[in-house]
């Protein structure tokens, strides 16, 4: 889809009109898909059930019909490029007005006006104490990457004299009714790259052995043979200079485990900061009581789990495969999702509206830098920019870097503390937490983090 124009009015009572101009090349192939689409049920004389060319179709129905339909199929989502585009949250169906059905090779202009998420009341997040843990690398986690590093390059002996063991690779066959049949499927027992059933069963069996394992389906349990075909056993080297020189650029373990302390200490600040900057935005959100509403999060939903099932459709697994394989229910995934676009929703609106507070601007030029920044050598930089502008994204980085702005603002202005003293005030009872009860949860290194 070409880029939406749209032009934002805000109104009263949390509502907002959008001016909207779709490009020609998007309404006319509206028309074309909708012409299409009437063709597969209209009977015309000469021609095969669903085959009668859109000049035809035009001639039987007439081109106002055939407009008609085009807006009923598409209003919607040219709609909600458009809100995407402005950045505004709509939170019902909007009321569209236009004068017009659209002409032959020109652009179709509309506007909508719709009830939005209300902005709220930023809080004073200078008032805000959030925790900050300082990078620190265990000699544990230097151990455990050389250890990683040996795996990488140890040889695999077959394994004839013993059963399957966790940490051995097997290869199997896994065939079952309802299940994709896997034949010579390489894993490592343990590694967590099977359901949870069929990995432990494999310790115990031997070479050529068959086990039938019962697994949990999308809808009902299911049973699956599993036949270990072959075993194998790692044969690690010993942790020493010669490690090093087999398995890197450096000559001595000294300076691999150097190597890896720093690389793993910038790594640890890095994720570090983006946790803490999570921690901060949701910290305010939380302080700043907003709130969403049911629909914007049922969308929200929908579209993450669309990314999900398009990403399974490009590796050819289909989502009950999926859902198979990783041993949960749609319901759990959707749930799961749920919870991640109610925080997504939340985190941009209270940014959305510190934005405002605080007056932050994204000038063209900040753009262009961002996009010179990003572009390989040999890109032509104006082309990337003028591409940007036609479909949208140009408008995109600009919203996505006011919001970046805002949580640096956020951010600069919360005041860090330790871990250890946000957790010590948490375990403490005041009479606001009995009131409160468990609202906000208290950030720290160990907690999952959704994003």
């Amino acid at each position: 889809m070409a880029f939406v124009k749209t032009k934002v009015e805000e109104l009263p009572e949390s509502r907002v009109r959008l001016d909207v101009e779709v490009p020609e090349e998007d309404v006319a192939h509206a028309f074309e898909h909708a012409a299409s689409d009437m063709a597969e049920s209209l009977r015309v004389p000469g021609f095969r059930s669903g085959k009668a060319p859109v000049p035809v179709v035009i001639a039987r129905v007439g081109r106002e019909a055939v407009w008609q339909e085009a807006l009923r199929g598409h209003l919607d989502s040219w709609f909600w490029s458009a809100a995407e585009t402005s950045g505004i949250h709509p939170v019902a169906s909007p009321e569209v007005e236009f004068e017009d059905l659209p002409d032959d090779g020109g652009t179709f202009k509309f506007s909508a006006t719709v009830a939005v998420m209300p902005k709220p009341e930023v809080a004073d997040w200078t008032t805000l104490e959030v925790p900050f843990a300082e990078a620190e690398v265990p000699a544990e986690a230097v151990d455990a990457e050389l250890d990683r590093l040996r795996e990488t390059v140890a040889e695999l002996a077959p394994v004839d004299d013993r059963p399957v063991q966790e940490g051995d690779t097997v290869v199997l066959d896994i065939l079952g009714e309802g299940v994709p049949p896997q034949r010579d499927y390489v894993t490592e027992v343990g590694a967590d790259r099977l359901v949870n059933e069929i990995d432990d069963a494999l310790p115990g069996m031997q070479r050529g052995d068959t086990k039938t394992v019962a697994i949990q389906g999308a809808e009902s349990p299911l049973s699956v043979d599993v036949t270990v075909k072959e075993v194998k056993e790692k044969v690690l080297p010993e942790i020493d200079d010669e490690l090093a020189r087999s398995a890197s650029e450096f000559e001595t373990l000294e300076e691999l485990r150097s190597e890896i302390e720093s690389r793993l200490l910038e790594q640890l600040t890095e994720e570090l900061e983006i946790r803490f900057r999570e921690a901060a935005v949701d910290a305010l959100a939380n302080a700043s009581e907003v709130e969403t509403v049911e629909p914007l999060v049922e969308r929200r939903t929908a579209e993450l789990w669309s990314g999900i099932a398009r990403s399974l459709q490009m590796r050819g697994i289909s989502t009950e495969t999926y859902l198979t394989m990783t041993g949960q229910s749609a319901d759990e995934v959707v749930a799961r999702l749920r919870a991640e676009a109610e925080q997504s929703i939340a985190r941009e609106l209270v940014l959305d509206a510190a934005a405002d507070k605080v007056g932050v601007e994204v000038s063209d030029e900040e753009i262009d830098e961002l996009i010179r920044s990003q572009s390989e050598e040999g890109d032509d930089v104006e082309e990337s920019k003028r591409l940007l502008q036609e479909n949208g994204g140009y408008e995109r980085i600009r919203a996505d870097l006011r919001l970046k702005k805002a949580l640096d603002e956020i951010v600069a202005g919360v005041k860090r503390i330790p871990v250890e003293l946000a957790a010590a005030r948490d375990k403490l009872w005041t009479p606001e937490k009995e009131k409160e009860g468990t609202k906000m949860n208290i950030w720290t290194p160990g907690s999952e983090e959704t994003r």
